[in-house]
């Protein structure tokens, strides 16, 4: 979860720096998932949301109104948000799969996967995987 959310933090100064975007406009750019989902604003575990994720915390109108439910899944979550880059940090080997590197390729014409866990056996995906999974349009 640090991981993450450093990550996210560089990728707001960059940003804010390089694109002039405001801080609340450039955070609302990084979606963070973790082992209970995409974290939200309004997530159960929302009020002990731990305090590295909490400006990361969104509020989403889910498919179907207020009343559906948020995506269970990675590759839900993915088919929703539609993200142009997907970054790895969780030590989760082989979480980024076939299906959510193929969507990732429907949605993007050069889909940014980074899978950054280390050591590389706990890595996301390799870039084997990526780069057949994506037909050699990842960008690894």
């Amino acid at each position: 979860g640090e991981a993450a959310a450093g990550i996210a933090q560089l990728l707001v100064m960059a940003l804010h720096k390089w694109h002039g975007m405001s801080i609340p406009e450039a955070r609302s750019r990084c979606i963070l998932y973790d082992s209970k989902g995409v974290v939200t604003k309004t997530r159960n575990d929302s009020g002990s949301l731990q305090p590295h994720k909490q400006d990361f915390a969104h509020e989403y109108s889910w498919e179907g109104g207020a009343s559906a439910e948020e995506p269970k899944t990675l590759f839900e979550a993915i088919r929703y948000l539609k993200p142009t880059v997907l970054i790895g940090s969780a030590t989760q080997p082989k979480a980024f799969t076939k299906e959510i590197v193929e969507l990732m390729s429907d949605l993007n014409e050069r889909p940014v996967i980074f899978p950054l866990s280390n050591p590389t056996s706990k890595a996301e995906c390799t870039f084997k995987e990526a780069f057949d999974w994506s037909k050699g349009k990842v960008v690894f």
